[in-house]
C-alpha cells in the first residue's frame, strides 16, 4: 500500500497544497512543510485513537458518513471562492477530536519546525483535516473496510506500516510533547527527509491518486 505522503508529491496533493496556501496567506513551500510534517502526525494520532473499540467505532461512524471521500470530487470548488467557513469550523472539530488537548502542543512544534505562526498553522490544519478524513474515507470504501481490525491496518499502512517504527517513535514524541519542542528537534528533518526516499513515510496513497 502506498502512504499518505504521496498525497503531496501527487497532482491533486499540489492542488491542495496551493490551495490551501491561497486560502491562508502562506508561502507555497512552507504550506508544504506544514502539511509534510503534519499529515502524519494526524495519522498516528487517528491510529491511536482507533485502537479503542470506541475510538474506531467513532472514526469508522464518521468515514462512512460525512468523510465518505466526496470532498476529495471537488477540490477546484472548494477552493476557488475561499474555503466555506462551515468547512474551516468542521477542520477544527476534527482536530479536537483527533489531538485532544495535545492540539495547541502539535500546532506550536510544527510552527517551530517550519517557521511558521502557530496560529497560521493551526489555519492550514483546518482546512487540511476535513481534506484527510476524505481521503481515509475513500480509501475505506476502496479497500472494504468494515471492522476496527481492518481500520487500524489501513492507518498503519498509510504510515508505513511496520517500516516505518522510526518516523512512528518521532511522531509519538510529538504527540506526546508539551509543546515546548525540546524533544522533537529532529522531527523536521525526519519527516522531511523522509518524504524524499522510497520506503517508510516517504513511499506512503499514490494509487489513489493516480501514481
Amino acid at each position: 500500500m502506498s502512504g499518505i505522503l504521496d498525497l503531496l508529491n501527487s497532482d491533486l496533493g499540489q492542488t491542495v497544497i496551493s490551495g490551501v496556501s491561497r486560502q491562508t496567506n502562506q508561502p507555497t513551500n512552507k504550506t508544504a512543510d506544514v502539511l509534510t510534517m503534519a499529515l502524519p502526525v494526524l495519522m498516528a494520532a487517528m491510529k491511536r485513537n482507533a485502537s479503542t473499540p470506541q475510538g474506531a467505532e467513532g472514526l469508522m461512524s464518521a468515514l462512512n458518513s460525512k468523510h465518505d471521500g466526496s470532498i476529495l470530487d471537488n477540490l477546484g470548488g472548494l477552493f476557488s471562492g475561499g474555503v466555506d467557513d462551515a468547512v474551516m469550523t468542521d477542520g477544527d472539530k476534527i482536530l479536537g477530536h483527533v489531538l485532544g488537548s495535545k492540539k495547541q502542543g502539535v500546532e506550536k512544534i510544527i510552527g517551530e519546525k517550519s517557521g511558521m505562526d502557530t496560529d497560521a498553522v493551526a489555519d492550514i490544519l483546518k482546512v487540511a483535516a476535513p481534506i484527510l478524513m476524505g481521503v481515509l474515507g475513500k480509501q475505506t470504501r476502496q479497500n472494504n473496510v468494515s471492522s476496527s481490525n481492518d481500520l487500524s491496518g489501513l492507518l498503519g499502512g498509510l504510515l508505513g506500516g511496520n517500516d516505518a517504527h522510526e518516523e512512528q517513535s518521532f511522531l509519538e514524541k510529538i504527540l506526546d510533547a508539551d509543546g515546548d519542542g525540546s524533544i522533537v528537534d529532529d522531527v523536521a528533518g525526519m519527516v522531511l527527509g523522509s518524504a524524499k526516499k522510497k520506503g517508510g513515510l516517504g513511499g506512503l496513497l499514490g494509487g489513489l491518486f493516480g501514481k
